[in-house]
């Protein structure tokens, strides 16, 4: 419910999940339901195959991306997948967004990653299902670790988001279209900007994840 509130999606865009490990599934959002009409009754169970085990309504239509990424990825509590509106931009325009500044440090000391856009093979294969090893292969191919970096844009499409708890990967999809929406504007006003530099990375994203971590109470 939080997703339009933030001003994440439009009408029935994007989902949210939330998994449960002891039993080897997870709840997702009905597909195409409004966001106002949603209950907990509504929300539909799958497995990590994206077997329907509880529910009468058919899940998001982005359900076996979800599946394939708490397959592979064990420490992940949920995931969201949005089209808001500036990750998006960045994700068709098929760019990493550049660390510019320290709120983007704040959470992350990469660049945001944007995988490829998929392959003819993939997308004439099980194309939700490829687009979870889309995401995966991406971080694998620039070495980095799903539990460092919790946000990726997805080329030609949109960004997924995922953490610890459901609550966390919300969080991330809204630092994520924020970020987007700065690094857009920094653009716009220094073409020639300079990326942020590498001190001022590890200090501001030190003082809230280091081990001398002094941000919050």
């Amino acid at each position: 419910m939080q997703l339009p509130k933030l001003g994440l999606v439009l009408f029935t865009f994007g989902n949210v999940s939330a998994v449960d490990r002891s039993l080897g599934v997870f709840a997702i959002k009905p597909s195409g339901v409004p966001y106002e009409e949603l209950t907990p009754a509504k929300m539909v169970i799958v497995d990590f195959d994206a077997n329907v085990v509880e529910g009468t309504l058919r899940p998001s239509s982005d359900t076996k991306t979800h599946a394939v990424l708490y397959k592979h990825w064990e420490h992940i509590g949920g995931i969201v997948h949005t089209h808001s509106t500036y990750a998006t931009a960045w994700a068709q325009s098929q760019r990493d967004i550049p660390i510019y500044g320290t709120t983007h440090a704040d959470h992350n000391t990469v660049d945001i990653p944007c995988a490829p856009p998929m392959s003819d093979e993939m997308i004439k294969g099980n194309y939700e299902h490829e687009t979870g090893f889309q995401i995966m292969n991406c971080l694998k191919e620039k070495g980095l670790n799903y539990q460092d970096i919790e946000m990726i844009l997805v080329g030609n499409h949109a960004p997924f988001t995922w953490g610890k708890t459901p609550e966390k990967a919300v969080y991330n999809s809204a630092v994520l279209e924020s970020v987007a929406h700065m690094a857009l504007l920094t653009e716009q006003i220094n073409p020639g900007v300079a990326r942020l530099k590498d001190a001022l990375i590890r200090k501001h994203f030190e003082r809230k994840h280091g081990p001398d971590s002094y941000y919050g109470q």
